[in-house]
């Protein structure tokens, strides 16, 4: 087994005391707040994208539906035509059917118009839906920057590094756009929609 070098309890103590390093530790925990932000609104992208998707299906479904149910009115008022027709003028019978017909029109109508309704609700929520896949790389992104971020920032802690902790708030800067951009989408990114 591997020798474990454990650190001097005095070099802990100097290391808490600079200055530089309570900066860095400051920085980390403003990183981790962002990235927690991040994170929380990567998941509600995702969840979004997901439930618009699952309305909007069920939407269509409705529609299909719908669709159906007027095909059968319409078919059963082409029916009623067509018998109208072979039957000739026996003024009961025709009146009747002429009734139906009416109905049967009313309702196709009225399915019709229903249909319309869907389909402009489901479009509505495949847009929602865009929306939020298009919001959803910006948050996986930004996560990715703010944890290198943490990384170079806790290697700037350990080794004094300076550029370390200069790449860590550039990266987090970066991180923390594209976080934002994610939440109300301001600038096309290319590559990330």
């Amino acid at each position: 087994m591997a020798d474990v070098e454990v650190p001097d309890p005095k070099d802990a103590e100097e290391k808490a005391a600079d200055p530089f390093t309570r900066q860095i530790a400051l920085c980390v925990a403003v990183y981790a707040v962002a990235l927690a932000v991040t994170a929380l609104g990567g998941s509600n992208a995702g969840k979004d994208m997901v439930m618009a998707q699952q309305q909007a299906s069920n939407q269509w479904a409705y529609y299909q539906a719908k669709v159906m149910r007027e095909n059968m009115y319409v078919l059963a008022a082409e029916n009623l035509d067509l018998e109208i027709e072979e039957a000739g003028d026996k003024s009961k019978t025709k009146e009747l059917r002429e009734k139906k017909l009416a109905t049967y029109r009313k309702k196709a109508e009225e399915y019709k118009k229903d249909k319309e309704e869907i389909m402009a609700k489901a479009k509505e929520l495949e847009n929602e839906r865009d929306v939020a896949a298009r919001r959803d790389p910006y948050f996986d992104y930004a996560e990715v920057l703010l944890q290198i971020a943490i990384v170079l920032a806790s290697v700037a802690m350990l080794s004094g590094k300076r550029w370390a902790f200069y790449a860590s708030i550039a990266l987090a800067g970066l991180g923390l756009l594209l976080c934002v951009n994610g939440y109300g989408p301001f600038l096309k990114v290319p590559g990330l929609e």
